[in-house]
């Protein structure tokens, strides 16, 4: 098979798309010898940093305002025109191109339609015509989750039989035991002091950092903890933080692991999520997680970590102080069941599902 894949979304790091385009290709050239992939990029001002030895990759500078009008308004210009002939054309979360081949593309969650509020209308528009083609044109459609997929037919209409859930993972530099050192040079690099909680992600509504300082605002009485912050800010309300909160803006890929094994609690509380990756990198450092009770997250889980509700801060709250008045079994306990759990999920199998769905489109 010559399967073509979007990887534009690499372009823009440290998004939960960027990093399941990242790994999930990586992984399918490393398991699969006998297939041809090429790899479709565009962005116009950022360069594309990763070299996908064993794929053949055709670069664009297209704005991306301009292919929202070629592909999903006007929708002309088939990819063929710019990548070759393909069996199998795997598209992205942003635009949807005409294609002559088989066609699939990863669906990562509804959340234009069950959090407007949270999105800019820009990226509503857009996807939402990419959607609209998704739904005519696509021939299987890859879910991050049975939340996802139960979203994708019930606002979509889309049905059931041409949905694969099919999981992510946490990368490999997750798994790899923090020796103390790195932990206390990654605190150090930071300013950071003493014990601290973690909240991971961008700065948008929908994580829900306004109820993670009010909860902290309320532990802080009793425990000596501070709260520490990271993620870019994309959109919404600009936080006023507190006395004891670090905000540390975008973290270096390499020091998130010993940032999340050096932590007594990842709080992760986000009122909507088609997968949630954070959860599992922290349990892969051996960090205990605080998470939502709704969707994916309270799924992917399971019984792994301290379910709350997301849009009560006291419960948070409650979530939070039950990790630090854990006695030490009962925390080694919960760090163990994190640690095998995430264990479960890694891209190796992503890639091998996600191929069965390109071989089951040709055959």
């Amino acid at each position: 098979m010559k399967i073509g894949i979007d990887i534009s979304q690499i372009a823009y790091p440290g998004f939960g798309v960027a990093t399941y385009t990242q790994k999930l290709v990586e992984t399918l050239l490393k398991i699969d010898k006998v297939n041809e992939y090429i790899l479709f990029y565009s962005s116009m001002r950022r360069p594309l940093r990763t070299d996908f030895k064993g794929a053949l990759i055709k670069k664009y500078r297209f704005p991306p305002t301009l292919l929202d009008i070629i592909w999903n308004k006007l929708h002309i210009l088939p990819i063929e025109t710019l990548i070759g002939k393909i069996d199998i054309f795997h598209s992205s979360n942003w635009v949807q191109p005409p294609v002559q081949a088989k066609k699939v593309t990863t669906i990562h969650d509804m959340l234009i339609y069950k959090y407007p509020e949270n999105i800019h209308p820009k990226i509503i528009s857009t996807q939402k015509r990419q959607l609209a083609w998704v739904k005519k044109e696509c021939d299987l459609i890859i879910a991050d989750s049975k939340a996802t997929k139960d979203d994708i037919i019930e606002i979509l209409g889309i049905p059931e039989e041409k949905i694969r859930v099919i999981y992510l993972a946490s990368g490999e530099e997750f798994r790899e035991k923090q020796k103390e050192e790195k932990i206390e040079f990654v605190k150090k690099k930071y300013n950071l002091i003493g014990d601290y909680l973690l909240t991971v992600g961008s700065f948008e509504p929908r994580k829900n950092l306004s109820r993670i300082i009010k909860a902290y605002g309320g532990i802080k009485k009793t425990y000596k903890v501070s709260l520490v912050i990271t993620g870019q800010f994309r959109w919404g309300e600009k936080i006023k933080y507190q006395e004891g909160i670090h905000n540390l803006g975008f973290v270096e890929k390499n020091d998130l692991p010993a940032l999340y094994a050096g932590s007594k609690v990842f709080i992760y509380p986000s009122l909507y999520e088609g997968f949630g990756l954070p959860v599992l990198e922290a349990q892969s450092c051996g960090c205990p997680v605080v998470t939502s009770d709704k969707g994916s997250l309270k799924e992917i889980t399971k019984d792994t970590a301290i379910v709350v509700d997301p849009e009560n801060a006291g419960d948070i709250q409650k979530g939070i102080e039950k990790i630090l008045s854990m006695d030490k079994e009962a925390l080694i306990n919960l760090k163990q069941k994190g640690v095998a759990h995430a264990g479960l999920f890694t891209w190796e199998k992503t890639a091998r599902e996600t191929l069965e769905v390109y071989r089951e489109l040709t055959s």
